[in-house]
This record gives structure tokens, sequence and C-alpha cells, in this order.
């Protein structure tokens, strides 16, 4: 896993919020987001991107979409 990780959160005019992680791999992209995930409410998709399984060299990216629960 690489010193830090840098995620991107996108929210769209209707409050949905698209998560990007970059520079990780495998679970590590999961597990950095999983207590702020939580905290926003269900995850309604996640688009695991090529760069997720470790055999990839391209630079690590998870794609996240997540709906509020409030």
């Amino acid at each position: 896993m690489p010193e830090y990780l840098k995620i991107e959160y996108r929210i769209d005019k209707s409050g949905q919020v698209t998560e990007t992680v970059l520079n990780g791999s495998g679970s590590s992209c999961t597990l950095a987001t999983a207590e702020l995930e939580a905290a926003l409410g269900r995850v309604q998709k996640r688009e695991l991107l090529p760069e997720f399984h470790p055999a990839a060299e391209a630079a690590e990216e998870s794609q996240v979409s997540l709906q509020q629960t409030c």
C-alpha cells in the first residue's frame, strides 16, 4: 500500500456522492473509505476499475456511488 491514498469526492446537484480512490490497490481502497461510506449512507453501486486488482501496474483507482440515508 502506498504511503497515502488520494480520495476525490464529487457531489452532483441532486446530492449524489461519487468517490474515487487514486493510487491504492486491492482492499486498501475499500478499507480506506469504509468508515466514511458508512457515515454517508448506503453504497448504491461499486465499480472496481481494472487498476483495483493488484496485478495492474497503472494508477490504482476505485469508484463508488453513495446514497445518503437521513
